[in-house]
């Protein structure tokens, strides 16, 4: 498919937005920043499509960003929040369906003990951080650089109406480096309350990295040693590359653990899940939120952890990205460009051999999207159970064509 990429209706809403939003949208989600042509705003989605406000279709391979893990309006998730709605979603207390969900996330995922609730992933990072000083009695925590933890003063990637202070008890090292850890321990001293790592190294614009086995097993060996928190950030990457917790395969268990993106489809919802050592800091820190108890959500994420748990899902979506990465590889190649596509094939990046200011990257996404598929040029992207073998080759048709177009418009490969 291709489209006319008409985008009258966008411009309009943008326009409309701007005079009532500051910018008239804000976040990571200001799609307009992406590249050229990108549409802003949406009208639906379903499986793994997409539909601008101008009615144009894409194959999307971005899953909101990554929350749409079975599909978008998945039927068995959504049925299960609806039914939860009829009966009640926010009170003034939590439902049964609270204890529900967190016993099945004990039951799922190989590390907890225990289980709290959120609605965004900064607040499950947040609150693991806090949990960590509550629980250690110390303020220190060690980051990788370039990683991405949320969008509050802490941590955000942006310095902007952030404070030094707001900063002061973060510690810098690199991420798979042992001795650059080592250093940062070290600067840390007896003030050390955790090292926070996302499940792997998925920095904007950088090739992704797996983490290394002796690396954790380190990171592992030295909060063992000193009684800091391990805490993993699976905000990105879990339920998405294992229930059981992205590190389960590696066998170094966190201590606590940040998630939300797919734990519920696309329903607002995140968690803190914990070892039971930082079981009392957990119960003395206060962290809370107006919605966080909320229900619908609640029952959605049931509902998907018992689809990943039970059927195939994990396993097709993982097929279907070695499916898009071997078949890009082959159109780049034959048109003259080589790719770099590193992390999970489920969560992929895709990069440009010598692309430094992404011309060539942001070239191709674009012509991509004239041709039906919402690809991003510097941020790991996302395959879902609802992606088909034939809209893989459907998208890979697609990709052949943009490359055409590239290639006609005089791009050549750096």
């Amino acid at each position: 498919m291709t489209n006319k990429l008409l985008n009258s209706r966008d411009t309009e809403l943008l326009t409309r937005a701007a005079r009532v939003v500051p910018n008239g949208v804000w976040g990571h989600m200001a799609t307009r920043a992406i590249g050229p042509g990108y549409p802003q705003f949406f009208s639906r989605s379903e499986g793994c499509r997409v539909w601008d406000a101008d009615g144009n279709e894409y194959i999307d391979f971005m899953c909101a960003w990554g929350p749409n893990v079975l599909g978008y309006r998945h039927p068995q998730v959504d049925a299960a929040a609806f039914a939860q709605i009829e009966k009640g979603d926010i009170g003034n207390g939590p439902t049964e369906t609270m204890v529900e969900l967190a016993e099945l996330l004990v039951d799922t995922i190989d590390h907890a003990d225990w289980a709290l609730f959120q609605k965004n992933g900064t607040d499950a990072t947040t609150a693991c951080v806090t949990i960590a000083r509550a629980a250690t009695g110390r303020r220190k925590i060690l980051v990788a650089r370039g990683a991405y933890h949320g969008a509050v003063p802490w941590c955000s990637p942006s310095l902007i109406g952030v404070t030094a202070e707001d900063r002061a008890h973060i510690i810098i090292f690199d991420f798979n480096d042992a001795a650059s850890l080592d250093t940062a321990v070290q600067a840390a001293g007896d003030d050390l309350a955790g090292i926070l790592l996302t499940a792997f190294r998925h920095d904007v614009g950088k090739d992704q990295e797996m983490p290394d086995q002796a690396f954790l097993e380190h990171a592992r060996a030295i909060c063992n040693r000193t009684g800091a928190a391990l805490i993993l950030d699976d905000v990105r990457a879990g339920f998405r590359l294992d229930a059981r917790g992205s590190w389960a395969r590696y066998g170094v268990k966190p201590d606590l653990a940040a998630y939300s993106k797919s734990i519920a489809n696309g329903w607002p919802l995140a968690a803190v899940a914990g070892a039971e050592r930082f079981r009392e800091g957990a119960g003395k820190v206060f962290v809370t939120g107006s919605f966080w108890y909320g229900a619908a959500s609640m029952a959605a994420a049931i509902r998907t952890i018992h689809i990943l748990r039970d059927t195939d899902a994990l396993a097709h979506t993982e097929a279907m990205g070695e499916r898009l990465r071997t078949g890009l590889d082959g159109i780049a190649n034959r048109h003259g460009f080589r790719l770099r596509q590193t992390g999970p094939v489920q969560m992929t990046m895709v990069l440009f051999d010598g692309d430094q200011d992404l011309r060539i990257g942001n070239a191709f996404c674009a012509a991509a999207l004239r041709h039906g598929i919402y690809l991003h040029p510097k941020h790991n992207m996302f395959l879902c159970a609802a992606h088909r073998p034939d809209d893989i080759d459907r998208a890979l048709e697609a990709a052949e064509r943009a490359f055409a177009d590239i290639v006609s418009a005089g791009v050549e490969a750096a």
